[in-house]
């Protein structure tokens, strides 16, 4: 992660940096421990299957719900009291899940889920922390550094799962276990963050734009269109593809292969998407991370043998990485630092509501059909009008002047070439 051409102010941002990736794969190994055993726990203690995997929905809900106040309370406290903050909830939730689970009681279990979306919603801020104290040329890489934390967690948990899974009488009850360790060791990398402590506003001093206000601003209103699609639709398409998999004639491992390749799509491509953000801009970024999401729809929709499974979700990963990253690098730069806490706040909020939304939609899109292809049919062809949506915004936005407003003078906009 190191740079011969960054500036040495920049020795600050690396070391968070290592920091940040730190917690995304350490404490973000819980996010895959959560979302392969919750379906799993529910099967065992909801009382219908169809609430099968309501906590699945619960944790991404507690996770919009949450992210406005955490935002408004790290702008007030540090981000490193808003981490903390987070890791503690995630704790909690999985003890109170854990012990949910061991006495048989489910509404319990859903009240742990929505406390372990705090610490969902905390990490979603691990990103912009990131860039907090990076120089404009270092911000987009140091953003892309931190997502790339998440293919460590993706192949870390998937394996405590298996080591944990047994490990009491009641079968999961040691993931949930295993989870409550990882928050309260993992809490401690926070100690190393080396992060400004908030500045408190003077009461006459001006509070930046309204949340209304920075809507009507053409950068940000692009940066959450394109951030809550590219999410989304990633969400949509990946929770189908399991039913469809294994509802085309495949094994249930087959499904987990194309899953684990879509997983590594996802988070491999992030040590060099910063580089490619700072040499192309950050629109063309976007865009192709739209037109490869276009893609993997066009590959679904063309046959169900396995490999256009596998190829539909690696295009899948990739288009969320390009249009997610590159969305939160044109959102870091398009505020002022008294509105950084209103802001991504709302941004947050806008894409997990999307992102539940399109889990709930996804079950019901895979039953709207007479056969699983139908249903599998039905689900990319809602992708288009999402993703013409952000493809017309972002080239609305690539036409427009480009004037810097002055309040930005001290953050220069990522390259719009393109």
């Amino acid at each position: 992660m190191t740079d011969a051409a960054l500036p040495a102010t920049d020795t600050r941002a690396r070391r968070n940096v290592l920091v940040l990736v730190g917690a995304q794969a350490f404490l973000g190994s819980q996010m895959p421990i959560l979302f392969v055993i919750s379906g799993l726990v529910g099967q065992m203690i909801a009382p219908s299957p169809a609430l099968a995997t309501a906590a699945i929905s619960l944790i991404v809900f507690g996770s919009m719900t949450t992210a406005p106040w955490l935002s408004a309370f790290m702008q007030r406290y540090g981000r490193r009291a808003g981490f903390v903050l987070g890791a503690l909830a995630g704790a909690t939730g999985a003890a109170v899940s854990g012990t949910a689970l061991w006495f048989d009681h489910y509404p319990l279990y859903l009240l742990g889920a929505y406390l372990s979306g705090i610490y969902m919603s905390a990490q979603g801020f691990y990103r912009f922390a990131a860039a907090d104290t990076a120089s404009d040329s270092f911000r987009p890489k140091a953003i892309s550094y931190v997502m790339a934390g998440g293919l460590l967690s993706a192949l870390i948990g998937p394996q405590l799962v298996k080591f944990t899974t047994d490990a009491a009488i009641v079968p999961f009850v040691g993931c949930y276990a295993a989870v409550v360790a990882l928050n309260l060791v993992g809490l401690t990398l926070f100690v190393f963050l080396d992060l400004p402590k908030p500045r408190q506003r003077a009461a006459d001093e001006d509070a930046g734009r309204s949340r209304a206000e920075m809507l009507r601003d053409p950068k940000i209103a692009v940066a959450i269109i394109c951030a809550m699609v590219s999410y989304a639709l990633m969400n949509l398409m990946m929770t189908s593809t399991p039913l469809a998999v294994v509802g085309c004639g495949f094994a249930t491992g087959n499904a987990a292969d194309v899953v684990s390749a879509h997983v590594v799509a996802m988070f491999a491509p992030s040590f060099f998407t910063g580089h490619l953000i700072q040499r192309f801009g950050v629109i063309r970024i976007i865009g192709t991370g739209l037109f490869l999401l276009l893609l993997a729809g066009i590959v679904a929709l063309s046959g169900v043998a396995l490999m256009n499974f596998f190829g539909a979700l690696v295009l899948l990963g990739l288009g969320w990485n390009f249009g997610f990253i590159g969305a939160t690098t044109l959102l870091a730069s398009s505020h002022t630092e008294a509105e950084r806490g209103r802001l991504q706040g709302l941004n947050d909020f806008c894409v997990f509501g999307c992102v539940t939304l399109a889990s709930l939609a996804s079950g019901a899109l895979m039953n709207s059909g007479e056969t699983v292809i139908a249903g599998w049919t039905a689900v990319n062809l809602a992708m288009v009008p999402f993703l013409t949506l952000a493809g017309g915004a972002l080239i609305w936005l690539a036409l427009r002047p480009n004037p810097e407003p002055a309040r930005y003078a001290d953050r220069p906009p990522p390259s719009f070439r393109g």
